[in-house]
C-alpha cells in the first residue's frame, strides 16, 4: 500500500482516525523517516517495546509519524544483541528525548546518537536494569544505579554565570529543574532536566484490567484528563472493534472542548498576572471557577475525570442542562470578549507580550514545535481539522493560527480557540437536543483471543494525544503487554529551551506560562 509516498506492507487499524501499521526493516525505517521528514510530515511519539513470548519475539522500536493519508505506526524489531536502530535526531530534533528515554526504560539505543545521556534515568533502579523488560526486576534501594551528577553543557565566556532553578519551586507547581547560563539578565541558553515526576505508568499499566486502564490514562495529566482518556478508549475500541454509540461521540467531543476551554481561560488569567496584571487573574478565574463548578454539577466531576469509559461515556445531558450549558457558553463568551479588549489595549500588557520568548516559523517548523504552541508560529496543524474524526467531521471547525511566535500569539490562539470552542459547544448541544439516534451512549466492548494492535489519537487543548496499545489475549492471557502514552510536551519542551535566548531571567515564568507544557503527562 502506497502510504507517505513509500509502498508498504500496511494494516488499517480499526480506528476512528486512519492510523496504519507496519513492520519494517533497519533500511526502511530510516528511509521512511527521510522522506516523511522532506514532505512536512511530523514525529508524533517514538517509544521502545519487548515482545518477548516465551522463545519468540524481542525487542522492538516504534515510531508514529503524522502524515497527509493520517498517522503511521512503524515497527523495527532489533536484535537481542546490540539493540539498536537508525538516530532519528537529525531528521526530527524532538526524537533526542524519546530515544534517551526509551533507552532508560527499555535498552534500545539510536546508532550515531550525539546525546546518550540518561533522561528518565535518576538512579532509582540499577544501572544494568530496564523497568520495561520483561525480565526486570523490581529491585531494592540498594540495588539502584549511583547517582551521579548531570552533565549539564556549560557556556564559558567573560561574565558568564549559571542560574539553577528547581526541581523544588517556589510555587505550587510540578518538579523541573533549568539551567540557565547568563550575563548580566540576558539569556544565552537554557537547558532543562526534567523525569522527576517519573512513576512508572507504563508499567503500571500491565497491571490493570483493560476496562481500568482508561482511569489510569485519565491520571496521566490531570488538565488533559478528557483527552487522554477518550485516545486510550480508541485505542482499546480499535482492538475490540467496538462501535461507539453516536450521542456518546457528541457528548465525548462536548467534554473535550470543555476541557480546551477551561485550560484557556486559566491560562489567560496566569499569563496576565506574570506580566503584573492581576486584574485579569481575578476575572479569568472567576470564569474558570464557574465553568468548573458547572462540569461538576452537570458530569460529576470538576475536570471531568472518568466520563469517557470504554465504549462510551458514563453521564448524558438532560435538556434543561443543556440549556443551562448553552446559558453558561453566552456569558462567558460575552465576558470573554470584554477581557480581551482590555488585554489588546494595555499597553503594559503588549509590551511585556510582544516579540517575547518567540519561535519564528522557520525555527518551529525544524524543531517540530506542535500544538497551540505550534499553531501560533504558522504550524497549521490541528487533527480536530486535518484528520476530523466524528463528530468533527460534522462540525466545520476553524483552526486558530497566528504567524509572530511570540507570548502575544500564543495568548490570541487561546482566545481564538475559547470563542471556537463555544461555538462548537453550542452546536454539540443543538445535535444532541435533536439527534433522533437513540440514548444509548454506550456499546458493548468484547476484547479478542488473540494479540491485537490498537492506537488512539486525539486532538487535546495542548496538542495532540497519542495512545498505542498492545494486547494479549492468546491461550487466556488477557492482559496489556504494553501502553504507551505520548504528551505533545515531549516535542514542545526542547523548544522552550529555544524561545528564551535572548530574553531576560525575568521573562522567563511569563514564556514558560505561554507554553504551559506538562511535566505529568512527559515524565509518566
Amino acid at each position: 500500500m502506497l502510504i507517505a509516498g513509500f509502498s508498504l506492507d500496511c494494516e488499517r487499524l480499526p480506528a476512528a482516525l486512519p492510523i496504519w501499521r507496519a513492520t519494517v526493516r533497519s533500511e526502511t525505517w530510516a528511509v521512511v523517516a527521510r522522506g516523511v521528514a522532506t514532505k512536512g510530515g511530523r514525529l508524533v511519539a517514538l517509544w521502545g517495546s519487548d515482545r518477548t513470548r516465551g522463545a519468540a519475539g524481542g525487542l522492538v522500536v516504534s515510531a508514529a509519524y503524522a502524515v497527509r493519508e493520517g498517522l503511521l505506526w512503524l515497527d523495527l524489531p532489533l536484535a537481542e544483541r546490540g539493540a539498536s536502530y537508525p538516530d532519528l535526531a537529525p531528521l526530527f530534533p524532538c526524537a533526542g528525548r524519546m530515544q534517551r528515554a526509551a533507552a532508560d526504560l527499555v535498552g534500545i539505543a539510536a546508532d550515531g546518537a550525539v546525546d546518550r545521556r540518561p533522561w528518565l534515568a535518576h538512579g532509582a533502579w540499577p544501572a544494568a536494569s530496564f523497568p520495561l523488560r520483561r525480565d526486570a526486576s523490581a529491585g531494592g534501594a540498594e540495588a539502584a544505579r549511583e547517582v551521579t551528577d548531570y552533565a549539564f553543557v556549560r557556556v564559558e565566556g567573560d561574565g558568564v554565570h549559571e542560574i539553577p532553578v528547581g526541581p523544588v519551586h517556589a510555587g505550587i507547581i510540578e518538579p523541573g529543574h533549568f539551567r540557565f547560563s547568563v550575563v548580566g539578565e540576558k539569556v544565552l541558553r537554557l537547558e532543562q532536566r526534567l523525569g522527576y515526576k517519573h512513576k512508572g505508568i507504563e508499567q503500571r499499566f500491565t497491571d490493570l484490567s483493560p476496562l481500568d486502564g482508561y482511569r489510569l490514562a485519565g491520571r496521566v495529566s490531570g488538565d488533559s484528563t478528557v483527552a487522554y482518556a477518550w485516545a486510550y478508549c480508541m485505542a482499546l475500541e480499535s482492538v475490540a472493534g467496538c462501535a461507539v454509540p453516536a450521542r456518546a461521540v457528541w457528548l465525548r467531543a462536548l467534554f473535550l472542548e470543555r476541557e480546551r476551554i477551561a485550560n484557556h481561560l486559566g491560562d489567560l488569567g496566569a499569563l496576565g498576572n506574570d506580566a503584573a496584571f492581576a486584574f485579569g487573574l481575578a476575572q479569568f478565574s472567576r470564569l474558570r471557577e464557574d465553568w468548573l463548578r458547572l462540569s461538576k454539577e452537570a458530569f460529576g466531576h470538576r475536570l471531568m475525570m472518568d466520563c469517557v469509559v470504554p465504549g462510551g461515556v458514563l453521564a448524558d445531558v438532560e435538556r434543561a442542562l443543556a440549556d443551562r450549558l448553552v446559558r453558561q457558553c453566552d456569558t462567558i463568551e460575552r465576558e470573554v470578549r470584554d477581557l480581551r479588549q482590555v488585554y489588546d489595549e494595555h499597553s503594559g500588557l503588549q509590551d511585556r507580550f510582544m516579540t517575547t520568548g518567540q519561535v519564528l516559523p522557520q525555527l518551529a517548523a525544524r524543531l517540530g514545535l506542535t500544538g497551540l504552541a505550534g499553531r501560533a508560529s504558522a504550524q497549521a496543524a490541528d487533527l480536530r481539522c486535518d484528520q476530523s474524526w466524528a463528530p468533527y467531521d460534522q462540525l466545520a471547525v476553524k483552526m486558530a493560527t497566528r504567524t509572530g511566535g511570540d507570548v502575544a500569539a500564543r495568548v490570541a490562539v487561546r482566545f481564538d480557540e475559547v470563542f471556537e470552542s463555544l461555538r462548537l459547544i453550542r452546536t454539540i448541544l443543538l445535535r444532541l437536543g435533536e439527534s433522533d439516534g437513540g440514548s444509548e451512549i454506550r456499546g458493548d466492548l468484547r476484547l479478542p483471543a488473540k494479540v491485537a494492535l490498537g492506537a488512539g489519537w486525539v486532538e487535546g487543548w495542548r496538542g495532540e494525544v497519542f495512545v498505542a496499545l498492545e494486547w494479549d489475549g492468546e491461550r487466556g492471557a488477557n492482559r496489556i503487554r504494553r501502553c504507551h502514552c505520548h504528551d505533545p510536551s515531549w516535542q514542545n519542551w526542547p523548544v522552550l529551551e529555544h524561545a528564551v535566548i535572548g530574553n531576560i531571567v525575568p521573562d522567563f515564568p511569563l514564556i514558560n506560562k505561554s507554553f504551559n507544557l506538562s511535566y505529568a503527562g512527559h515524565d509518566l
